[in-house]
């Protein structure tokens, strides 16, 4: 499927890509995510408790993640976008008019039901929109730019949140939290959605199934084509590993012997690198297996020798390594979007949600276990070895045909399997 670029109603693709970014900030820009674990503390909660918590988001996650997706494909997606920033507000809004360890776990349960909701639906809606548009090679430059505005929503949370508490405590951070979230789903009302009428599906088609035959029609495609299933455990396994990581680069950066005020500074570096990473989509697009197994190769190797230096000056590594990890990251789920069919795409994509929240939670275990036995720096430079592997996987497996090609204009061109 090739689309002439001089047919591309330009005022559309801006409407959506104006919207996408918009919700993609609002989305983010909640001042709750860098202090939430500061004020769970405060309320008088233990770290036992804290972490249990991330369990219950973790397994909230896991648990709507596909029954959502199936949902998407069944229903508006539109709507679904608008009501998830709605459902996580209500969390929030929980978490400050009753802190308890009761209201923090269904605020959880919540927050974790509000991003099963967007998981899937997003990426199905914005790939169905661009492929009606005649515009479909440029998702994963459009994906990427999406992920850079989340980015920059998050960055700017982390600058307003202090000065915020500091104004008016927790209860105005969690009213400004939740009137991002408003924000998010006023703006995603304006998401454009055409989905293609029952009667205009394929013999082979699923488009006009019910909720329980499209999660099984997303399942069946999964297990039965080998090209959706490898991009699927692809999306997984690179987004689970750098997306567990993160959350010890502060204690990496307390590693490297600076003071607690320095580590937002060099967590700040990092962010830069996702940002980058995000809006190099066009060029890493043009590559095949072996630049995207080499782009593997680096995040691996800078992750490893970042963590292993032990220096501040590791930290530029390892902006390094996060910004192609994003790169990556956006990347594969291109190639995952190029490979499906029929009218499960918010399913298959929530599928492969699912499988990269579990493997995050086996790289918890894993990292805990590591990091006991040869501390912290290690522990990272070992589960970054993850990414080594898969690199080494797809070199050796260039030639075969089930190998779809990792440049979205390629996979585009040849069509799903």
């Amino acid at each position: 499927m090739i689309h002439i670029a001089s047919r591309v109603p330009e005022p559309a693709v801006r409407r959506l890509t104006a919207t996408l970014y918009g919700y993609a900030f609002l989305s983010d820009l909640v001042l709750l995510y860098p202090l939430y674990v500061v004020f769970f503390a405060d309320t008088g909660l233990s770290i036992g408790q804290i972490s249990s918590l991330f369990v219950i988001w973790s397994a909230a996650g896991i648990l709507f993640e596909v029954p959502s997706g199936a949902w998407a494909d069944v229903v508006s997606r539109r709507l679904l976008l608008c009501l998830a920033p709605l459902v996580s507000a209500a969390g929030f809004a929980l978490w400050v008019l009753v802190p308890s360890y009761p209201a923090f776990a269904l605020g959880f349960l919540l927050w974790g039901a509000g991003g099963a909701l967007v998981s899937g639906a997003l990426e199905a809606l914005v790939w169905t929109e661009l492929d009606r548009l005649g515009a479909v090679d440029r998702y994963a430059r459009v994906l990427g730019r999406s992920r850079t505005a989340g980015v920059l929503g998050v960055v700017l949370s982390g600058v307003l949140a202090g000065p915020v508490l500091a104004a008016g405590g927790y209860p105005v951070v969690g009213a400004a939290s939740v009137l991002a979230c408003l924000l998010a789903a006023a703006v995603a009302a304006r998401f454009p959605e055409h989905r293609p009428a029952p009667d205009a599906a394929g013999p082979d088609d699923d488009d006009d199934l019910g909720w329980w035959e499209t999660l099984r029609a997303g399942v069946t495609q999964v297990r039965t084509r080998p090209p959706v299933r490898a991009a699927v455990l692809l999306v997984a396994v690179v987004a689970a590993d750098w997306g567990a990581l993160d959350e010890y680069t502060p204690l990496l950066a307390l590693d490297t012997g600076v003071g607690a005020q320095a580590v937002p500074l060099l967590l700040l570096l990092l962010w830069a690198g996702v940002t980058v990473g995000g809006l190099l989509a066009p060029v890493g697009e043009r590559w095949g297996s072996r630049g995207y197994a080499a782009l593997l190769g680096l995040v691996g190797v800078a992750l490893a020798g970042g963590a292993l230096l032990r220096h501040p000056a590791g930290f530029a590594l390892l902006a390094v390594a996060f910004g192609a990890a994003q790169l990556a990251t956006v990347l594969a789920d291109a190639r995952l979007q190029a490979g499906i069919s029929g009218g499960s795409r918010a399913t298959v994509t929530s599928l492969a949600g699912m499988a990269t929240d579990m493997l995050i939670i086996v790289t918890y275990a894993g990292y805990g276990l590591l990091a006991t036995v040869a501390g912290n720096a290690v522990a990272f430079a070992l589960t970054a070895g993850a990414y080594l592997v898969v690199a080494l996987v797809l070199v050796t497996r260039r030639r075969r045909r089930t190998a779809v090609p990792t440049g979205v204009a390629a996979a585009v061109t040849r069509g799903p399997d």
